[in-house]
């Protein structure tokens, strides 16, 4: 009989701890409930103690999610867990998830603790967060790396404190799978109470093992996995969830184990991430990548001519992407658009906001004589997603050339007020970018900018994502359109927006 494995995605703590990777309040609020139509066991909204925006991003997922367990993190000490749990309190299913570290290295050089002074708080840090919240999850940072024995004793303490949820993590990427394997077995075999509660594993990629440990673990007892949309997370990211998940639906022969995900989901939840937190997919990347059902080979074309499954183990359709031959274009009608819409997972919509996409779409299909799949994603992600405008790009003028001096003039709105201004640069698009910063009268450092295709063809979309940032932090903006200069500097204005944003709720102001 099949046995369930619990989804615990981390993309919106670990994931967006990826270097360069930046998300505001109503984008983590997005993406949550996005996680929630997946069909995720938990979601483990952020760090409450980390910032005042981690505790308000928390917060609003705790009020507004209500399907999975939302689950705060916070370190074994006093003042992380009462944010915390200030923090999910609102939540149907809130979860606290305390760790120490436990490996002889962390205990010596980060902690300086004894072993004895990290089980002692381990297990009063468990107890005190059990008598805020019913269900409380503990992690022995650098899991793999710690003694054995002494794992064994410290899970046990916390279990007899009150832990619902054991979480091993290989915290630096370090287990091979039959060494990781191993240490779930040794678990399950050598700590009392481990079968009256969830064991749960989380494992990083650092060695590109992350998903192979992960099932190494549920071969071996492990009942939940932690990971995350893309695989995103610091360094080289954690185990990606809609490998493991398609592994398990794949291969249910060989493991035997099911997940509640609505795999369907898979494929709006990895571009929604993807968009929203500026990590492109990689082309060849596994389930999700543009090439992941390419065949161009033609011995592959020809089987799969005869028999999709000669080279496709599991459908596009499976994932959510659909195959449709049906071509839009600026004659189609409301109706038409509505189901395409329906089919791309954009199910959730509200009235106006298709209202609003399909005028969007009306406009774009005058400059395109077709609208591909991938360009229909791009407007939905584009503006239900972006944050409220504080500026608006009204106009722009360029004139370059290989002889001439790049100069830039733009004209931008904020309310009833109007802002143009005129500058020179290194290019058209660095021309434009400064004639903002005059305009709006902010400066920010370019961090980043990336131009790429949306479809193919010379009328293809442009959508360029750009990285700002001003004191330390880093914000990402998104701008799209047939011309690439109106793409970069929707994209800048936007990245602007998000910074003034962030600043007004700093300063205390209704955002």
């Amino acid at each position: 009989m099949s046995k369930k494995v619990y989804i615990f995605d981390t993309t919106l703590r670990d994931g967006e701890q990826s270097p360069g990777a930046s998300l505001n309040t109503h984008e983590k609020l997005e993406i949550a409930k996005q996680l929630e139509r997946l069909g995720v066991d938990a979601i483990e909204a952020g760090f409450p103690i980390a910032s005042k925006g981690d505790f308000q991003a928390v917060k609003t997922i705790a009020q507004n999610v209500r399907k999975p367990v939302i689950v705060a993190l916070a370190r074994a000490v006093k003042q992380d867990i009462d944010r915390a749990w200030e923090a999910i309190q609102y939540a149907a299913k809130p979860r606290i998830h305390t760790f120490i570290a436990t490996s002889d290295i962390h205990m010596k050089h980060k902690l300086k603790m004894e072993p004895d002074e990290v089980l002692k708080r381990a297990v009063e840090m468990v107890s005190y967060a059990k008598s805020l919240c019913n269900d409380v999850e503990f992690s022995p940072e650098d899991g793999t790396r710690t003694r054995p024995e002494f794992l064994y004793k410290i899970l046990e303490a916390v279990i007899g404190a009150g832990a619902n949820v054991i979480n091993i993590p290989d915290t630096v990427g370090y287990a091979m799978p039959d060494e990781f394997g191993a240490l779930i077995s040794g678990i399950k075999q050598n700590v009392r109470g481990i079968d009256n509660v969830i064991l749960s594993v989380h494992c990083h990629n650092d060695l590109g093992l992350a998903v192979a440990n992960s099932l190494a673990a549920i071969h071996n007892g492990a009942q939940q996995v932690e990971c995350t949309v893309n695989g995103l997370g610091e360094r080289a990211g954690n185990a990606a969830m809609e490998e493991i998940v398609m592994v398990l639906k794949t291969r249910s022969d060989f493991f035997g184990y099911y997940t509640d995900i609505v795999t369907e989901q898979i494929y709006r939840t990895s571009t929604m991430v993807s968009h929203l937190t500026g990590m492109h997919i990689q082309a060849n990347k596994a389930i999700v990548g543009s090439n992941a059902f390419a065949h161009e080979s033609g011995i592959h074309q020809h089987g799969m001519l005869s028999n999709r499954q000669t080279y496709e183990i599991m459908t596009p359709e499976s994932i959510g992407l659909k195959q449709s031959q049906m071509v839009l274009g600026k004659h189609s009608g409301r109706h038409a658009f509505e189901e395409r819409l329906k089919e791309l997972g954009f199910s959730n919509l509200t009235q106006g906001e298709i209202n609003e996409a399909f005028e969007r779409f009306k406009d774009l299909a005058d400059k395109k004589k077709y609208m591909m799949d991938k360009d229909i994603e791009a407007l939905i992600n584009e503006k239900v997603l972006k944050v409220p405008e504080t500026y608006e790009l009204e106009y722009f003028h360029i004139s370059s050339g290989n002889t001439l001096v790049a100069t830039s003039t733009v004209r931008v709105s904020n309310d009833n007020e109007v802002y143009e201004e005129a500058a020179c640069g290194d290019g058209p698009v660095d021309a434009t970018f400064k004639a903002i910063d005059r305009a709006v009268g902010v400066e920010a450092k370019l961090e980043d900018y990336y131009l790429r295709a949306v479809t193919s063809g010379k009328d293809a979309l442009g959508e360029v994502t750009v990285k700002i940032s001003k004191n330390g932090d880093v914000y990402i903006g998104r701008g799209l359109s047939t011309d690439v200069i109106e793409a970069s500097a929707k994209a800048y204005i936007n990245a602007i927006n998000k910074m003034l944003l962030a600043q007004n709720g700093k300063n205390g102001k209704q955002i």
